[in-house]
């Protein structure tokens, strides 16, 4: 079994920052690909940014220069710096992860959390 949680969230005035967490738990041998994703209310979830087993970034054109994410694999933890935030941030945020464990390899989203960027 395993668990994402992602933390974070909140209420933020435009140019704020936040720092969103998203924590693997449960039966896990190792994090391949893990990814924030957003979805805006009647919108489709989309790619936020992505990060790599060995660390390597791809970020929607959106948020390049603004977002940075970052992982610590000791911690089973990613992260998800947003710097200059606008109204068109507000979303609920996932996270994704690829996780290996024994002989199967799964995908598991998180619960979400919401952020809202106030003009």
């Amino acid at each position: 079994q395993v668990r994402l949680v992602e933390s974070g969230g909140g209420l933020v005035q435009a140019g704020g920052s936040l720092r969103l967490s998203c924590a693997a738990s449960g039966d896990i041998d190792n994090i391949s690909a893990v990814g924030w994703y957003r979805q805006a209310p009647g919108k489709q979830r989309d790619m936020v940014a992505t990060i790599t087993a060995g660390s390597s970034a791809n970020y929607a054109d959106s948020v390049k220069g603004r977002f940075t994410i970052s992982r610590d694999n000791a911690k089973n933890t990613v992260y998800l710096q947003m710097n200059n935030l606008k109204p068109e941030d507000t979303a609920v945020y996932y996270c994704n992860a690829e996780i290996h464990w024994a002989w199967s390899k799964n995908n598991y989203w998180g619960q979400g959390t919401q952020v809202t960027v106030s003009s």
